[in-house]
C-alpha cells in the first residue's frame, strides 16, 4: 500500500516563541511549507532547522492570499493548513495519520475535513463564549479547496463531501492584554477594508449597535460567563472588535486633511 503524501502549510511573522510547538506536532508530515513575511526574531531559522520548504515574501497581501501562496507550493495529495500558534493533540494526530494512510481513498469518503479547535486567552482555555465551539475546515485533498482573498478571517472555498475528524487543534491565540489589543487593531483594520471592498458602509450607530450585540452574544447567549472573569474580558474585547471595525469602516479615509474646514473664529 502506497501512503499518500501530506503537506502542512503554515504562515508566519515573528513566531519564534510559538512555532516550535507547532512544528513538533506536525513533524510526521511529508512536507512542511512555511510562508514567512519578514520575521526578524529567528522564525526563519527555526523553519529551516525543521526541514521546511521556506517561502519568504516582502509584501503582505492579507491572510487569504498569503495562505494561498503556501497552498500553491504544496505537492502532497492531502494538505493541512494551520497557524504558527496552533498544534495538534494526540487524537487528531492519530486521525490524520490514519486518513492519509488510506490509498486509494474509497469513492464515497469525504475529501474535506472539519476540525474542532480549542483556544486559550491569556493563559486560560475558553470553553464557552464566542470562541467555543469553533469548528473549521483545515484538512483537504489538494485541488479540492482554495483560500478566499479576504485580508482577515479568510475562508476555505471548497467542493466535495465534508467529514469531521476526532481530536482537537489547540490554539494559543492571545497571550496578554497587549497582544489582544495589538491583534484587535490589526484585524479590525483588515476586516473593515474587506467590508469596504464589498460595498458596505459604517456609521456611529452601526459601531455602537454591533459592539453591544457582540458583547451580549458572547457573554450571555453563548454563555461566556461560564469562563469566569476571563470570559467577561473576552466578551468586552469582542465588543471592541465589532465597535472599532464599524468605526473604521465609517471614518477611515472619510475626511482628508485638506477637506477639514477652517475653525470658526472666537
Amino acid at each position: 500500500m502506497t501512503t499518500a503524501r501530506l503537506s502542512v502549510v503554515i504562515i508566519t511573522k515573528n513566531e519564534a516563541q510559538r512555532l516550535p510547538t507547532c512544528l513538533a506536532s506536525v513533524a510526521f508530515a511529508d512536507e512542511l511549507i512555511v510562508v514567512d513575511s519578514g520575521s526578524t526574531d529567528g522564525t526563519v531559522d527555526l523553519a529551516r532547522q525543521a526541514g521546511a520548504k521556506l517561502i519568504e515574501t516582502k509584501d503582505w497581501p492579507g491572510f487569504g492570499p498569503q495562505k494561498q501562496r503556501g497552498l500553491n507550493a504544496a505537492t502532497g495529495e492531502w494538505v493541512l493548513c494551520i497557524d504558527a500558534d496552533e498544534w495538534l493533540d494526540a487524537a487528531l494526530t492519530s486521525a490524520i495519520k490514519a486518513l492519509v494512510a488510506q490509498s486509494p481513498l474509497p469513492a464515497e469518503a469525504p475529501t474535506i475535513y472539519e476540525i474542532d479547535r480549542l483556544s486559550a486567552f491569556c493563559g486560560q482555555w475558553m470553553q464557552a463564549g464566542s470562541w467555543s465551539p469553533d469548528v473549521g475546515v483545515r484538512l483537504f485533498r489538494r485541488g479540492d479547496a482554495r483560500f478566499s482573498d479576504d485580508l482577515v478571517h479568510e475562508r476555505l472555498l471548497f467542493n466535495g463531501k465534508t467529514g469531521r475528524l476526532p481530536g482537537r487543534l489547540l490554539h494559543n491565540s492571545i497571550t496578554s492584554v497587549h497582544d489582544g489589543l495589538d491583534k484587535m487593531n490589526r484585524y479590525t483594520t483588515g476586516r473593515a477594508e474587506d467590508q469596504r471592498r464589498q460595498g458596505k458602509r459604517g456609521s456611529l450607530g452601526k459601531a455602537v449597535g454591533h459592539g453591544l450585540w457582540a458583547f451580549i452574544r458572547s457573554y450571555i447567549l453563548r454563555r461566556g460567563f461560564m469562563d469566569g472573569r476571563i470570559g467577561f474580558i473576552l466578551a468586552v474585547l469582542d465588543a471592541h472588535n465589532s465597535y472599532y471595525r464599524y468605526l473604521k469602516l465609517w471614518l477611515d479615509g472619510r475626511v482628508m486633511p485638506h477637506d477639514i474646514p477652517a475653525p470658526k473664529s472666537r
